[in-house]
């Protein structure tokens, strides 16, 4: 089965629609509706050309704490030759919409949806929209935390469409994970993997646990349990949860549910907070 990835495309509602929409920010979790990716939120970066944005997640008290995630919109004939400022950050792209030529250090890539990119702190890498259409991507960003004896994992450019899907076990085939990196691999201290559940698949109990989440809805519709609550989400949607947040998922159809998720990993807890 091909896939589907949702992109937003901004744009403005009538006047004469209603505001109510499904928007939740809570301590717990948030969820940020794909009808609230307006023109209006856009944002812009530094030395990115005919680019902007939708900032879905930050580093903020009561939010975020590990990384953050934009959607980049790219123009034909735009893109950066500078694309992060901070040389600790570590970054993934995945692609939704278009083609991205993306270059590290000598290496050309040309991206397609599907397509995944790791790219560890200090590797030089360029992105352009040489394309006659629109281009849209993910990125997610984190400040990476070295550990002596481990040296930085290599850069991965790999597309979704090439790699078997690892299946949950005892669940038929009805809940699976695409894996873009080893996860025994201990220099990754972020896993972004694409989460794919069949109609009628559950997480059936709920989840707790250290990991903080980022979710973005790829395709189709589900209802989740965060914390004490059930929200409806669909394509274009996305979820933000605090680590130890309960969670849970029941896809009831009539296609797959599928999402893209963030998770920080493989690290010690950290004994000291910032003040």
């Amino acid at each position: 089965m091909s896939a589907k990835y949702y992109a937003p495309t901004g744009g403005h509602p009538g006047q004469e629609q209603l505001l109510t929409d499904r928007a939740v920010f809570t301590d717990a979790y948030a969820v940020i509706p794909k009808g609230t990716m307006r023109d209006i939120v856009t944002s812009f970066l530094p030395f990115w050309e005919h680019t902007r944005l939708w900032v879905l997640s930050r580093p903020l008290s009561g939010f975020a704490e590990t990384f953050s995630q934009y959607i980049m919109e790219v123009a034909p004939g735009g893109g950066s030759d500078r694309p992060e400022n901070d040389a600790a950050a570590e970054g993934v792209l995945f692609i939704v919409e278009g083609t991205a030529t993306l270059r590290v250090n000598d290496d050309v890539h040309t991206m397609t949806p599907g397509g995944f990119a790791f790219l560890p702190p200090k590797c030089g890498w360029t992105l352009h929209n040489q394309s006659d259409a629109m281009l849209r991507f993910h990125w997610v960003r984190k400040a990476y935390v070295p550990v002596e004896g481990l040296p930085l994992p290599e850069v991965v450019v790999t597309n979704e469409a090439d790699i078997l899907p690892s299946v949950m076990p005892d669940t038929n085939g009805k809940w699976a994970t695409t894996r873009f990196v080893d996860p025994s691999d201990l220099r990754h201290d972020m896993h972004v993997t694409v989460v794919t559940f069949e109609p009628g698949a559950v997480i059936p109990f709920a989840e707790t646990h250290v990991m903080e989440h980022g979710l973005y809805v790829l395709e189709g519709k589900a209802v989740y349990r965060l914390n004490q609550d059930w929200v409806e989400v669909e394509a274009g949607d996305y979820m933000w949860l605090r680590a130890f947040c309960p969670q849970a998922c029941y896809a009831g159809g009539p296609g797959r549910f599928r999402y893209l998720l963030y998770k920080d990993v493989n690290r010690h807890m950290s004994l000291r907070q910032a003040f």
